[in-house]
């Protein structure tokens, strides 16, 4: 084929794959407009999951009628005007691409006045062409709605997800920003209903509190104001003591100078001040907002506009990482990792305890003696002990011998336990050498394939609480527990409805009752983008969540009946080698490997 120029309008279409990927791109541009319009005032509303409404309105400076038409055009901004300006930008838009690809990919109606006009226009746009033009009366600010996203497009829309996961990332954003711009009154309607409404008042705790929820909400710990090795980095925002924690980075929010990002390098800062602080495998909560002079970051990296440089990366890394550990350790200091728990709930263990008082203390634990290991015993998750010295789950362990890891098909053969290692790995003895089990791993399976089979054959018993407990739950992972509801009740949990954003449990599986109603709603609540390659039901996803949750902890010291309980129950399980995640539970040490590692072989 010969080379020629592309018609226009598909090469707008082409473009607006950059800027638009989602309704949630949308919103997110939209709404950027109007706060760099100065609104304190913002109402979205979707239909269809954005797919068939997104509607916007603000109370900010509007559109000049004049320039309505030029706004829709590509590459049109107020806000820069030289190359030089892209030195010290200061807006969260100035590509002017974000109008002309919305309106290239659906049918648009801006409705605007400007504050110095006294009548409004209405511009009616389809495909990126304008079909009619208007007069008419309306307060300042603007109104845009965005109908039939995709239509023209429709190999992307095909490939829009459902309307429950449209509408999460549509929350995503909306309560992220709620948060970094306390000064906006933020309100959201998802069909009709009220998702998130903020007061707009300027008041940093009550915002996070309106979206967080009062049980997340009131746990957080506000980042003193922070200045970094002399230089102008603002370190502020809300962190989660050391006891409170999540299964995944999905609570991690970065902002840089008002603008929300996604960047590895200050999540992973964020994640390394918690080191020694947090359980394995768990993540802080935090929301990091980080001010500093606009010619040291470089925002136009990416059309999303999500990812951005810096002048000094290490300079930010440093501030992020100080201030929320300062924050933690200042507000928090007895969650430590080197300190066991309050005496009520646990007792110091000496570094060079033996495996027999370690297994004595444990036993005169209260909560570790609760450590179900059988669907009709009741488990407390205890907060998980470390021992000063001991290697870190989360880091590589390596053995002075070969490893090798059996056939996953292979049942277990009748093993004599020995100990404990680490207060992580059971060490037992089999007729073929040496096993070391992940206890942690090895209970997630137990209980996974109980739980399973006993909702596979309607056989979960729901034990009702003694008093109902009342959960609330961020806005966006509240949206999603309702759609869950139905799933939960299958599952034995009685959850309903009890305002907005907050749920009443009042009953649960036998094997839950004793944890915390929260914990388990927010591990269950939290809207991971699990894969696996095989297709499993949204009940058997839920239960390997529930099962991480109530699974006993590595760093947790057990007793020697609990641990040869748990390997003679590991043993009957179908698929004992791996966790209902995939990780395997079991690794072997043959005696062949041993003799050679002796030499005497």
């Amino acid at each position: 084929m010969p080379i020629r120029l592309l018609p226009e309008d598909v090469a707008a279409r082409i473009a607006a794959g950059e800027v638009v990927e989602r309704p949630a791109s949308v919103v997110k541009e939209l709404v950027e407009n109007s706060l760099d319009a100065g609104a304190n005032r913002v109402e979205v509303e979707t239909r269809g999951g954005g797919r068939d409404l997104i509607r916007v309105q603000d109370n900010g400076l509007g559109i000049p009628a004049a320039e309505v038409e030029l706004a829709f055009r590509r590459h049109a901004t107020s806000k820069l005007e030289t190359a030089t300006d892209l030195e010290h930008i200061a807006t969260l838009g100035f590509r002017g691409e974000a109008l002309a690809s919305i309106a290239s990919v659906s049918r648009v109606t801006c409705i605007t006045r400007h504050a110095n006009e006294t009548v409004g226009l209405r511009v009616r746009l389809e495909g990126g062409d304008i079909v009619s033009r208007t007069a008419v009366g309306r307060p300042r600010g603007t109104e845009l709605l965005i109908e039939d996203l995709f239509y023209n497009v429709p190999a992307r829309r095909k490939f829009l997800q459902s309307e429950r996961t449209e509408r999460n990332h549509i929350d995503a954003f909306l309560t992220r920003y709620a948060i970094a711009y306390p000064h906006v009154a933020f309100s959201l309607r998802h069909d009709g209903r009220e998702i998130l409404s903020t007061s707009g008042n300027g008041k940093a705790g009550e915002a996070v509190l309106q979206v967080y929820g009062m049980d997340l909400g009131t746990s957080l710990l506000e980042i003193p104001t922070t200045l970094s090795d002399g230089q102008l980095i603002q370190v502020h925002g809300f962190v989660g003591p050391t006891d409170v924690h999540r299964a995944n980075r999905g609570y991690i929010t970065v902002f840089v100078n008002g603008r929300w990002i996604q960047d590895l390098r200050l999540t992973y800062a964020i994640i390394q001040a918690y080191h020694t602080l947090l359980p394995v495998n768990r993540f802080p909560v935090a929301f990091v907002s980080v001010t500093m002079p606009a010619e040291d970051v470089d925002v136009n990296v990416h059309p999303a506009k999500t990812e951005v440089r810096f002048r000094d990366g290490d300079a930010v890394f440093r501030a992020v990482q100080r201030a929320v550990r300062a924050t933690v350790m200042d507000e928090a200091p007895a969650a430590s990792a080197w300190q066991a728990p309050p005496p009520s709930d646990a007792e110091v263990v000496p570094a060079d305890a033996d495996l027999a008082t370690r297994a004595r203390l444990a036993a005169l634990t209260p909560a570790a003696r609760q450590i179900a290991l059988s669907p009709t015993e009741a488990h407390v998750e205890t907060p998980p002990f470390f021992v000063p010295g001991a290697p870190l789950a989360s880091q590589e362990t390596t053995l002075p011998v070969a490893i090798s890891r059996s056939t996953p098909a292979a049942k277990l053969p009748p093993l004599r336990v020995i100990g404990q290692a680490a207060t992580m790995f059971i060490i037992a003895e089999g007729p073929d050498g040496l096993y070391l089990i992940d206890q942690h791993a090895a209970h997630e399976r137990v209980l996974y394939e109980r739980l399973l089979s006993a909702w596979g054959q309607g056989q979960l018993v729901s034990q009702p609480l003694l008093e109902p407990a009342t959960v609330s739950l961020p806005v966006a992972e509240a949206a999603y527990l309702e759609d869950l509801l139905p799933t939960l009740q299958a599952l034995g949990m009685e959850v309903e409805t009890f305002g907005p954003g907050t749920f009443l449990v009042r009953a649960l599986p036998n094997l839950l009752t004793n944890v915390p109603p929260g914990d388990l709603l927010a591990d269950v609540a939290a809207n991971t983008d699990e894969r696996s390659p095989i297709q499993v039901g949204l009940e058997e996803l839920i239960i390997r969540r529930i099962c991480k949750r109530v699974a006993v902890k590595a760093g947790q010291v057990l007793s020697r009946e609990e641990m040869e309980r748990l390997v003679r129950d590991l043993e009957q399980t179908a698929n004992p080698r791996t966790c209902p995640h995939g990780r395997p539970t079991i690794v072997q040490i043959s005696v062949e490997q041993l003799v050679r590692q002796f030499g005497r072989g």
